[in-house]
């Protein structure tokens, strides 16, 4: 593995190593993280099919 002057293993923006990110930022991404990985519910699949056959 190679290193360089940049770390991207957030899958954002790159920052420069040695710029530490504030703590309420990895509470975010975390949290970002967990609505992203929730099912999508039922009742809004349905109503996307319910939209989708109106055409």
């Amino acid at each position: 593995m190679t290193s360089s002057a940049y770390s991207d293993n957030q899958g954002g923006k790159a920052k420069p190593q040695g710029e530490k990110q504030p703590e309420w930022a990895n509470g975010l991404r975390k949290l970002y993280d967990s609505v992203v990985d929730e099912p999508l519910p039922d009742a809004f699949k349905d109503l996307l099919s319910k939209l989708d056959s109106k055409d």
